[in-house]
């Protein structure tokens, strides 16, 4: 028997032990450390739970210690929850339920994700990010590390939300955006690190947030100004 069978029938044992067996597990699927997945639960083919962070994996190799013998916490999954193929979730990372996912989806650890959340297709979160309730993440956005989520948030495809004023240049303390409850970001849209958007505020399509958008208002353009939001969307988010 292989290192990955092993590893994925400890893994199944081990669930079995909690009652936690209520759910279906591709044969595909590999778990790392020790896992919880809530019932109703499906995950697809080539999905990864638990992967260990590089700490871990220094500690394992510098004690000769096999990955699939190795306990560590791993990812804790609420129920119901849909995590489709190829899909990539650290230890450290607790979601809530009926979480969703698109394929080829990366979440780093220390990530907590409330319930009700979508995540799209080949987004990233890149780990030490908090993420509320009932929030949709379109396909092939980014998250950087240090980035808040509050509830009821949309983030259109392929936003990229970032977290370092000076890249490589200049000592600067990572610092992702905070997005405040109901806010809704565009597609193509970039917000620059440490940016706050307000409760309710809107960024439209393609716009650069260079600057905190208040609450309630319209971030538009390259960079982005902050207008009046026109009283048709003055309504909360419907998620």
């Amino acid at each position: 028997m292989n290192e990955k069978s092993t590893l994925q029938n400890m893994q199944v044992d081990h669930l079995k032990s909690m009652q936690l067996n209520n759910f279906k597990l591709n044969d595909t699927a590999i778990l790392y450390g020790i896992n919880s997945i809530g019932k109703d639960s499906i995950i697809m083919e080539y999905v990864i739970l638990g992967c260990p962070t590089r700490s871990i994996l220094e500690h394992t190799s510098k004690s000769e210690i096999p990955i699939s013998e190795y306990e560590f916490t791993g990812a804790t999954i609420g129920i119901n929850a849909v995590i489709r193929t190829g899909s990539i979730i650290y230890s450290d990372v607790v979601i809530g339920d009926n979480f969703q996912t698109g394929h080829n989806v990366l979440i780093r650890e220390n990530t907590t994700i409330g319930n009700n959340v979508l995540v799209g297709t080949n987004v990233v979160i890149d780990g030490n990010t908090k993420i509320g309730n009932n929030v949709s993440i379109q396909s092939n956005v980014y998250i950087p590390t240090n980035t808040i989520i509050e509830d009821n948030v949309f983030i259109g495809p392929c936003a990229v939300l970032t977290n370092d004023k000076y890249p490589i240049r200049k000592k600067y303390d990572l610092k992702g955006p905070i997005i405040r409850n109901g806010a809704s970001i565009g597609a193509n849209t970039t917000i620059l690190p440490g940016i706050e958007l307000g409760e309710g505020a809107m960024v439209a399509a393609g716009a650069i947030v260079t600057k905190d958008v208040p609450p309630w208002k319209l971030a538009l353009g390259v960079p982005a100004k902050i207008l009046p939001l026109p009283a048709e969307l003055n309504t909360s988010n419907m998620i």
